[in-house]
């Protein structure tokens, strides 16, 4: 999908359709050439209503007030409403709640990015979506003046992390035949050697002699060898330093512990973090910004056999804590647990921050749509819900507290892999986590559950059914809010 910035009044543009935006319901616009039409047609005007006018060649498109949220989802909803239409052009005005704030422009090109997605790979017949250009005038529903060129800024940013954030759902709604570990990070090498990154894989050999036991166990029942892959982008002179680590479980059975049948459905997006890593590592180094930032993933498969680890076993992980396994089912946080220490010792960074479709428990406390947010201090993650709430995503903290934590005792190991009680299982996964975090980072680092928002089996807002991308477009909007801070 094309777009061009224009200065061109709207109604001197050519196009197929015109996409107009209604902001509180108000008919009486100077944009809105059709009132009667909508009136007789029953628009309401409520958020993300539309109402295609075929004969008139406009479709509108309603928000409850113009802000980058609203503007995400209605250009969403607009452009998924045309899939099944001939349209190839559009043009649409701009639409702002401030001069001289872009926020609302960004947001909707990532709308129509994020709601042309379509996964169609396993389809024997394949839609195409048909529009292929989107012209944007600088004519203002406000009749703001705006500066083209913090507006062309804008437009290139939203593009460029929609179409990671486009990127990272192809990645989890691969099917686990065709997206194992070696997979993962054949996809991570191309996408580096594409965007000038650094791409270091470690397989088991070298696992091995980094004394990745733990993430070897997960692995070891599986035919597909695991990965740990690392991503670098180095600028010269960088205004921050900052490691992200993903959760690449390609596939998770459960291990010995067996999940249920209907569980097992879905497990594909048990990849969900890592690739989110890699969706991000792939929008900053195109967006280039000054800042150096480093992503490590995990990949692996859990499945079962003769050579599968065990419940009772007791597995040494890379930083020496001995851990006593109660259920293989809590495999992703001993895979994060050797990837995060590798991480610390490969690099010393300002902020690290893990994402991890890491516990049901986290669907269970904040539901579907929102992403938990846990660590030892208030400023990591007070960045992380504000740039989610920057981006459109949906993001709260859940406190540790001491008295959860003793619920992972052992009495055979330093630490059991889960927690002796059916409660707060979000919260005691990410202090399980906190175990392999060095005194260094402790302060410095946030643990992201996305277990909630990166797999919903229904369409919701800006999102497709099945992957979302979730945590790309919040961790790079933090990324560009360090990037702009020293």
């Amino acid at each position: 999908m094309n777009f061009d910035l224009t200065i061109t009044p709207i109604k001197d543009i050519e196009s197929n359709i015109e996409i107009v935006i209604i902001s509180e319901k108000n008919l009486d616009h100077r944009f809105v050439q059709d009132k009667a039409l909508l009136e007789k047609a029953g628009f309401q005007g409520e958020q993300d209503e539309v109402c295609l006018l075929i004969e008139k060649d406009r479709l509108y498109v309603a928000v409850n007030a113009i802000n980058s949220v609203n503007v995400r989802t209605a250009t969403a909803t607009a452009i998924k409403a045309l899939e099944s239409t001939s349209y190839k052009t559009v043009k649409i005005a701009s639409y702002m709640n401030h001069p001289k704030c872009t926020a609302a422009l960004r947001a909707m090109v990532e709308g129509f990015v994020l709601g042309a997605y379509n996964f169609n790979k396993y389809k024997s017949e394949k839609s195409e979506f048909k529009i292929k250009n989107i012209t944007i005038s600088l004519e203002e529903y406000s009749e703001y003046e705006l500066n083209i060129e913090a507006c062309a800024r804008a437009l290139n940013s939203g593009q460029i992390v929609a179409e990671a954030t486009n990127f990272t759902r192809d990645i989890v709604n691969t099917t686990p035949d065709d997206c194992y570990p070696e997979v993962m990070a054949n996809i991570s090498e191309e996408m580096a050697k594409e965007n000038g990154l650094k791409c270091k894989i470690l397989k088991p050999k070298k696992l091995r002699k980094e004394k990745m036991e733990t993430l070897l166990a997960v692995a070891r029942a599986s035919r597909h060898k695991p990965r740990v892959i690392h991503l670098a982008h180095k600028p010269k002179n960088p205004k921050a330093v900052v490691t992200l680590v993903g959760k690449g479980l390609t596939y998770d059975s459960g291990g010995l512990s067996l999940k249920p049948a209907d569980y097992m459905v879905t497990m594909k997006s048990d990849k969900s973090g890592g690739s989110a890593v890699i969706g991000i590592m792939k929008a900053i180094s195109e967006m280039n910004l000054p800042i150096e930032v480093h992503g490590f993933v995990g990949a692996v498969e859990n499945m079962i056999g003769g050579d599968a680890y065990k419940p009772d076993d007791v597995l040494v992980a890379k930083n020496g804590k001995t851990i006593e396994i109660r259920n293989t089912d809590a495999e992703g946080r001993l895979v994060l647990a050797d990837t995060l220490c590798y991480a610390q010792q490969e690099v010393k960074a300002d902020y690290i921050f893990d994402f991890a479709t890491l516990t049901g428990a986290s669907v269970v406390g904040v539901g579907h749509y929102t992403s938990s947010i846990m660590g030892n201090d208030d400023q990591p993650k007070d960045a992380v819900i504000a740039a989610a709430k920057s981006a459109g995503e949906f993001a709260t903290k859940l406190d540790f507290n001491r008295y959860l934590k003793k619920s992972l005792k052992s009495d055979i190991a330093d630490i059991c892999n889960i927690s002796n009680t059916r409660y707060g299982g979000a919260i005691t996964a990410g202090q399980f986590l906190e175990e392999f975090i060095d005194d260094d980072h402790k302060d410095k680092w946030a643990h992201i559950d996305i277990a909630g928002p990166a797999f919903v089996e229904h369409a919701w807002g800006e999102n497709p059914h099945g992957a979302s991308g979730a945590g790309v477009r919040m961790m790079t909007r933090l990324l560009e809010k360090l990037s702009s801070d020293k």
